[in-house]
């Protein structure tokens, strides 16, 4: 016979939260440990003879809790996340909880943007291990696939430096290299003839900060996009550098835009090895520089994984898809 285990939530707002629309979140939940959860009144329940299911379950709730009182919402993602944290090789186990409660994590790793249209939160552990390390090291690597965050986060983590006026500038700045077509002359300064490559991160930009605050700090200079190739014999100091879709950098090129890095700088390095336009992969600077100076102490590489995308679900199964190809 299934024994049942409950919580009561005095909070109804909390319990809505935590419910999801349609009692989405319900559902995530009830994947994740294969027994059914109910919502009764005030209080959440699963029927379930298994006592580590039952705290696990418990858990989650509890963590739940304590980040929507933090103000993270209660997403799919944060319920995945919570749950990967307390079970070990994905194993429902409640040995596995951590020292650090996965919600105080992404507390800590949260972002406040001057003039933001909100709190910028990590909706994966990877994510807020990724944040912190952007915190704590001068040069930063993010490698994993396509809609893992690891742009949008740089730039948030950037803006935040920079619009606090902890650092003088953010330079944006990526190989100009074509994706499998030729976009032949394109017309304008320099400026406009890059534009087109680097939207992605305005793109990420737009979804912070409002357009004009994006103008203004184009127009005194606070924001300056540069092609990789025109980065040679620069010194960029008190700056946050990010160089995007970095797979797409030579060996030389990569070796040259670390070597910028002046006094009261950090730079930020993304890139998605399984998207290099480069003749053959192997040449890939970021490939090469992660085999040379991933272990040395100051700098930090975050490897995210499929586990991390947050984009369209879809787009997670996509990528497995591919993968479970190779």
């Amino acid at each position: 016979m299934p024994s049942t285990s409950g919580i009561v939530l005095e909070n109804t707002t909390v319990l809505a939260d935590i419910c999801g629309v349609n009692d989405y979140n319900l559902r995530i939940l009830e994947r994740l440990l294969g027994t059914p959860v109910y919502s009764r009144g005030n209080e959440l329940s699963i029927e379930s003879p298994d006592a580590c299911i039952q705290d696990l379950f418990r858990g989650i709730v509890e963590e739940l809790v304590s980040a929507l009182a933090d103000g993270l919402p209660a997403s799919p993602d944060l319920i995945t996340a919570i749950h990967a944290s307390l079970t070990p090789d994905g194993q429902n186990h409640p040995s596995a909880r951590p020292r650090t409660r996965c919600s105080d994590l992404f507390k800590e790793a949260s972002l406040q943007v001057p003039g933001a249209f909100g709190k910028v939160f990590p909706r994966t552990a990877n994510q807020a291990l990724y944040l912190r390390g952007l915190s704590s090291h001068d040069i930063s690597f993010a490698v994993g696939p396509a809609g893992t965050g690891k742009t949008y986060l740089a730039i948030a983590w950037a803006l935040r430096e920079v619009l606090s006026k902890s650092r003088r500038k953010l330079v944006l700045t990526r190989p100009v290299v074509e994706a499998g077509e030729s976009l032949g002359f394109l017309p304008g300064d320099l400026g406009q003839k890059i534009s087109p490559y680097l939207r992605p991160l305005y793109d990420a930009m737009e979804a912070i900060i409002s357009f004009e605050t994006i103008r203004r700090m184009e127009d005194n200079h606070t924001i300056e996009i540069a092609p990789l190739a025109y980065m040679r014999g620069r010194s960029l100091n008190h700056c946050v550098v990010i160089l995007d879709e970095a797979q797409n950098t030579t060996r030389e090129q990569m070796k040259m835009f670390l070597t910028r890095l002046g006094e009261g700088s950090v730079a930020v390095i993304t890139g998605d090895m399984t998207q290099v336009d480069l003749p053959r992969k192997a040449d890939s600077g970021l490939a090469h520089a992660l085999g040379i100076v991933a272990q040395l102490d100051d700098i930090f590489v975050c490897r995210l994984d499929g586990r991390d995308v947050v984009r369209n679900p879809l787009v997670r199964k996509i990528i497995e898809a591919y993968e479970s190809e190779r």
